[in-house]
């Protein structure tokens, strides 16, 4: 296989997948990602991070905790477990945001205030607890431009919102680029990956990049990894790829069904998009338990009654990472009902191990990205229409019109008295979310 980097717009759950995916199947793949918020997963590379530990020493430290944020003596830091704030008196000075709301209070950016209260400056704090860039805004509250700095504090990148320009001190040579696609080309040269070709999730900059450098060896090898939803016409830098327009792109792998099917129905030539979905890193198997989870911090439980009146040899465990109310609480009178309020990270791994079916029927929001942490887990998931949260995960037909309660009580049962059945589903739900082969990834 031939040496490849993943160039990244973003590292989210896609570019992950995506990037697992490849490693798993024994590609030489470096992944790089354009963006960076300070919390890349090991073995990821920042684009610009890549330049603020030139010697590439190893970073140690912890998270800054949000207590731990420095401010004047007399200021008041308080905090909940969605954000916090910092106060000179009455005085609002500071607000801070967490990396996630799971009562770890982990810090990941910090905007302070002028009088007026408007946002001046943005501390970003990166997984070792450094400030690695500050964000400064005009009086519009618009941001006006950002700086990097090197595992020493000093200034290493400046880029300016204004004018697009990238100022790079590049070892005591001051480089400015005019684009962040001619950045990002000198950061692939420095990295060594010129000889490489580019995998690419966005038709953003890494497409830009792709379009940019020359072929190896006049081989257009490059190809986009299209993982989001497409609307009702093929984009205009896709075309490009499909019209065989691109220097270096020729292939288009889809890796949404849904995606797939509208852009072959609006023409794309299946010689050039071609579906593919994810090796997932799936964490168990199922073993068939009647034991059944729902992550919610709502009291609103769709159809509850009557799911743990029907089915009574099922365990229901109801987590929440707040308290309960009494309506929810009221349910500790069930046999088959366990209640989990303000629920630790530790037990929520206990649960999601130990329950192989999960009933996505909370309303509000989805929390501790539980359709997802399901799936891993292959737990069969249901729901009702109006409370599905990711459809990305469940089969479509595992999701339920609220009237038909009667309906999702009897595939629970008769999954839970045949296992045949309860593995057909489990198997309709991988084909779903398009599971693939390690020899699907020998492109």
């Amino acid at each position: 296989m031939q040496d490849t980097l993943l160039l990244l717009d973003t590292y989210n759950i896609e570019g992950e997948d995506l990037f697992y995916s490849l490693k798993k199947s024994g590609m030489n793949v470096a992944a790089a990602s354009i963006n960076d918020d300070g919390f890349l997963a090991d073995g990821v590379i920042s684009v610009y991070g890549y330049f603020l530990n030139p010697k590439h020493k190893k970073l140690e430290g912890k998270p800054k905790y949000f207590n731990q944020i420095k401010v004047p003596e007399f200021w008041e830091i308080s905090g909940n477990s969605t954000s916090g704030s910092i106060h000179d008196k009455s005085h609002e000075r500071g607000r801070i945001f967490y990396l996630n709301t799971d009562n770890k209070r982990i810090v990941k950016a910090v905007d302070w205030l002028d009088e007026d209260g408007n946002v001046r400056l943005t501390d970003h704090y990166d997984k070792y607890g450094r400030l690695y860039a500050r964000t400064a805004f005009n009086g519009k509250n618009q941001r006006f431009n950002k700086s990097y700095f090197d595992i020493y504090g000093c200034e290493k990148i400046v880029e300016n919102y204004v004018t697009g320009d990238i100022i790079l001190n590049d070892n005591g040579v001051t480089r400015i680029f005019h684009t962040k696609t001619e950045f990002v080309k000198y950061f692939i040269v420095a990295a060594g990956f010129s000889n490489r070709r580019l995998f690419f999730n966005s038709l953003s900059y890494p497409f830009f990049v792709s379009l940019g450098m020359e072929a190896t060896d006049g081989k257009r090898e490059d190809a986009l990894f299209w993982q989001e939803p497409t609307g009702d016409s093929i984009p205009g830098n896709m075309l490009s790829i499909l019209n065989g327009e691109a220097s270096r792109a020729s292939k288009v792998y889809v890796q949404r069904r849904d995606s797939y099917e509208k852009l072959v129905s609006l023409g794309a030539s299946k010689d050039v998009v071609k579906p593919l979905g994810y090796v997932y890193p799936f964490e168990r198997e199922n073993r068939h338990l009647k034991q059944a989870l729902i992550c919610t911090n709502s009291d609103n439980i769709e159809h509850l009654t009557e799911l743990v009146e029907g089915l009574p040899e099922v365990t229901f465990h109801v987590a929440a990472l707040t308290e309960m109310s009494p309506k929810l609480m009221a349910y500790e009178k069930y046999d088959n009902v366990r209640l989990y309020p303000g629920v630790k990270n530790k037990k929520l791994d206990q649960l999601f191990a130990g329950c192989d079916i999960y009933l996505d029927i909370n309303h509000g929001g989805e929390i501790v990205n539980a359709i997802r942490r399901a799936f891993i887990n292959n737990q069969l998931i249901l729901g009702f229409s109006n409370t599905c949260h990711n459809r990305l995960y469940v089969n479509e037909g595992h999701i339920y019109e609220s009237d038909r309660v009667n309906e999702l009580i009897a595939l629970v049962k008769e999954c839970t008295d045949k296992y045949s059945v309860f593995d057909a589903k489990l198997d309709a739900q991988k084909e779903h979310a398009m599971c693939a082969s390690l020899e699907d990834y020998n492109i």
